[in-house]
């Protein structure tokens, strides 16, 4: 039977009369990885500081294992972890003093605190820092013990707020791995982000947002199915411009972004529009794979943000 973790019903949130949040529905389900996708300011960490219940709502409803997050607090934050955006470890405790001291708030015994961390230090792979000052441990060293030390409770759904953000592509794929595995323990994970790898590779179902809303909810390929077709063909248009290659390609089944000099085709058979490249092409071209960056581009938009 399908059971919902949280569900959120026209969830609002402003801050001094800004609304960041802008009446949103959701529901996660237990044992999958939900994310939460979109630009920075795009509303997914004021979401999440409501699911945590750090940020009071200013509309709708929220629950979390059936409890209303405004009536039961404590309770809903006792069986939730929290890998914060920014690391707070205390950086004058070693390692597996940091997971020790945190288990204190869980009301832990000290020699069951020991316990767990040396398990969930073997987890991360950081059995051999344990005694190290956290100062010392590099950047995705830092975030596998923020893991670790949200798991130290024996959580049953994880927060990840921008888990990977920072980290070199080494450290980015470890972490990969070992969110994975929680994946597999059957854990219930919700994760924000705007690394398209990170939902890709993580990502059970995940909504797209901006300007606190939702665009769009749906698995990482159905999203790329809805959205951009099967390929893409990155190319910079000859002489006459994009109207031109509408022109070459007039009949065929295809749709179409531009962005500065480049034009991007989306199809689901790039074999006609290739050989229809000779036409309306100046310089070389890009045939590729969708991608659910392409998705997020054609939702967000190619622009810079402030």
């Amino acid at each position: 039977m399908r059971e919902v973790v949280i569900k959120a019903a026209g969830l609002f949130k402003e801050y001094s009369g800004f609304p960041a949040v802008k009446g949103i529905d959701f529901e996660v389900v237990k044992g999958e990885c939900f994310g939460f996708l979109g630009p920075n300011g795009a509303g997914k960490t004021t979401t999440m500081n409501m699911v945590q219940g750090y940020s009071p709502l200013s509309g709708g409803s929220l629950t979390v294992f059936g409890m209303d997050i405004g009536r039961d607090p404590r309770k809903i934050k006792a069986r939730i972890g929290v890998v914060p955006q920014e690391n707070n470890l205390d950086p004058d405790l070693s390692v597996i003093e940091n997971l020790r001291v945190y288990a204190r708030y869980f009301d832990i015994p000290r020699d069951e605190a020991l316990r767990r961390a040396a398990t969930l230090l073997d987890f991360v792979a950081l059995a051999e820092k344990k005694d190290e000052h956290v100062m010392k441990l590099s950047g995705g060293m830092k975030r596998r013990l923020m893991v670790a030390r949200a798991l130290i409770n024996d959580p049953e759904l994880i927060v990840l707020d921008e888990p990977t953000t920072g980290l070199d592509p080494q450290a980015r794929h470890v972490l990969w791995q070992k969110l994975k595995g929680l994946k597999k323990e059957g854990r219930t994970m919700v994760l924000t982000t705007h690394y398209m790898e990170d939902a890709t590779q993580l990502c059970d179902r995940l909504v797209i947002m901006d300007n606190g809303k939702i665009l769009d909810e749906g698995s990482p390929d159905e999203l790329i199915k809805r959205h951009v077709r099967g390929y893409v063909v990155e190319l910079t248009p000859g002489e006459g411009g994009p109207d031109m290659v509408n022109k070459c390609l007039e009949g065929l089944d295809y749709e179409y972004e531009v962005s500065g000099d480049t034009m991007y085709i989306f199809t689901d058979d790039t074999e006609p529009v290739l050989s229809n490249a000779s036409c309306f092409m100046a310089d070389g071209f890009v045939h590729r794979k969708s991608t659910l960056e392409d998705v997020f581009l054609r939702l967000t938009g190619r622009g810079l943000r402030e």
